[in-house]
């Protein structure tokens, strides 16, 4: 009984910090983190956690036709055999927008929890994002060197999506949207994304103490401040967490979590269209399994599963027309469109050391449908109660 007591009232659930990829459309926006503790915190607490991610999509231009007719005609071929040729506005009316991605892009998130009582906690996080080009030893792992390195000496073959043929440790990111307007970012470019407010609830229900579930539910408010997307952010989440006390001090414990997104509910001024879906819906699951040392601290790790609905509707990518340098590149040229128009999904790997008045990830994640969104990514967390 008494490890179980020292697990309730130290290690609280799963503590999962901020896993969210460092997309180049997502980092504008304030998406939501998976919330898989049991109760609120004891205490309030500071948490900060830096994140480092590779993106790269070579440059390719889409075009949308609007007409009826020719959407239509365009969806009977297969999306690189389309022939929809734009000469204006008048004869053949479309959409236009182009991207270019290539940069290590660095997140820092600063939060503070505050329990308010014993069903209910606030979260504040401030999260800012700094453009690189990513060499060493600033990004030893997310580097275009490493990543190259991989795909040459271990999986995926020599340059398979053409960091080679535009250049490594470059930083190109520009996007133009269907309205005409333009974000770009230069390398060491620095910005606060926004500012997150959460508020999370924990139901007592009767499965606490016979099956060892717990359930909570949170609502969140973003704010962004960036100028290119000066925004307000709304979401909801339910998440429930599975508890097992296994023998010889070991603990697993099991997450899922639902929430779903309204981006941009209030825009303070003209902002860049970062995907025309107005929600992002998110499906997490995770898995750990803890060990605690004799000293009554604890070593955790975890797999977890993230998919996220896409970013622009999909409807359009039965009659879009790609134009990029497939001639030139091996494959992936249309990457840089084509994967706004399918879920994202990511597989993270984590280990946590837990004490009583310090908790410490690190993980990595890695998207096996290489949408290269990012294409690998790592990042470490640090977590200090602060009053009791």
């Amino acid at each position: 009984m008494a490890q179980k007591q020292d697990s309730l009232s130290f290690k609280n659930g799963i503590e999962k910090p901020s896993i969210l990829s460092t997309h180049h459309f997502g980092i504008f926006s304030s998406r939501i983190n998976t919330n898989f503790k049991l109760t609120p915190n004891k205490n309030t607490s500071l948490t900060f956690t830096s994140a480092s991610g590779n993106n790269f999509h070579p440059f390719v231009e889409t075009y949308i036709p609007k007409d009826p007719e020719v959407r239509a005609e365009q969806s009977k071929l297969v999306w690189y055999h389309r022939n929809f040729h734009f000469e204006n506005q008048e004869t053949t009316p479309a959409d236009y927008m182009n991207i270019v991605i290539d940069a290590v892009i660095k997140e820092f998130r600063f939060g503070i929890n505050i329990p308010l009582n014993k069903k209910n906690e606030l979260d504040i996080t401030l999260r800012s994002y700094l453009i690189t080009k990513g060499k060493y030893p600033f990004s030893l792992f997310t580097g275009d060197e490493s990543i190259e390195w991989f795909h040459t000496n271990v999986a995926g073959g020599e340059d398979p999506y053409g960091r080679r043929y535009y250049g490594l440790n470059q930083v190109n990111f520009k996007y133009q949207d269907r309205n005409g307007n333009t974000l770009e970012l230069n390398n060491n470019d620095f910005f606060v994304g926004g500012i997150e407010v959460n508020h999370y609830y924990y139901p007592s229900l009767s499965i606490n103490k016979t099956k060892n579930i717990y359930i909570n539910f949170g609502s969140h408010l973003g704010i962004n401040t960036s100028k290119f997307n000066s925004s307000i952010d709304f979401g909801l989440s339910a998440n429930a967490i599975k508890k097992i006390q296994i023998k010889n001090n070991y603990e697993f414990n099991a997450g899922l979590g639902l929430n779903v997104l309204r981006k941009n509910m209030i825009n303070f001024k003209d902002v860049v269209d970062l995907g025309n879906n107005p929600y992002l819906g998110t499906f997490e699951a995770d898995l750990e399994i803890a060990k605690f040392t004799k000293q009554k601290n604890y070593n955790a790790f975890s797999v977890n599963y993230q998919i996220q609905s896409s970013y622009n509707k999909r409807e359009e990518a039965d009659y879009y027309r790609m134009i990029g340098k497939w001639k030139e590149i091996n494959g992936g040229w249309q990457h840089g469109f084509e994967t706004l128009y399918k879920s994202l999904s990511l597989w993270t790997f984590m280990y946590t050391y837990g004490r009583p008045n310090l908790t410490l990830s690190l993980y990595f994640n890695e998207d096996f449908r290489v949408n290269n969104a990012p294409d690998f990514q790592t990042g470490i967390s640090l977590k200090l109660p602060i009053f009791k």
